[in-house]
């Protein structure tokens, strides 16, 4: 069973950073999933799925997982890019189109 450690992206509903600077170590299935033929709930025997744990560096990750004598790939997230524009550019001459109101 191999580990993802990663660092979280923001969801379309956030605009901020928040829950973005941590990095998280998950586990993989260890096996699959399957369907209760009773209920229809989707279920697992493998409890490790379920765990998420959250560290402030990507060393201490994965000095964690090397502790412990977990295999683990790193997967790095290119950061987006943030384009800054103030309020007072809605009402510049350059803009493309005509501000009306």
């Amino acid at each position: 069973m191999t580990a993802r450690i990663y660092r979280p992206s923001k969801t379309a509903m956030q605009s901020g950073v928040a829950n973005t600077r941590k990095w998280v170590v998950e586990y993989d299935l260890a096996e699959p999933r399957t369907v209760e033929p009773l209920m229809g709930w989707t279920s697992s025997g493998d409890t490790r799925q379920q765990l998420k744990l959250r560290f402030d560096t990507e060393a201490e990750a994965v000095a964690y997982c090397e502790r412990n004598g977990i295999p683990y790939q790193v997967f790095e997230a290119k950061p987006s890019p943030r384009r800054t524009i103030s309020y007072s550019d809605n009402f510049a001459f350059k803009r493309r189109d005509a501000w009306t109101h």
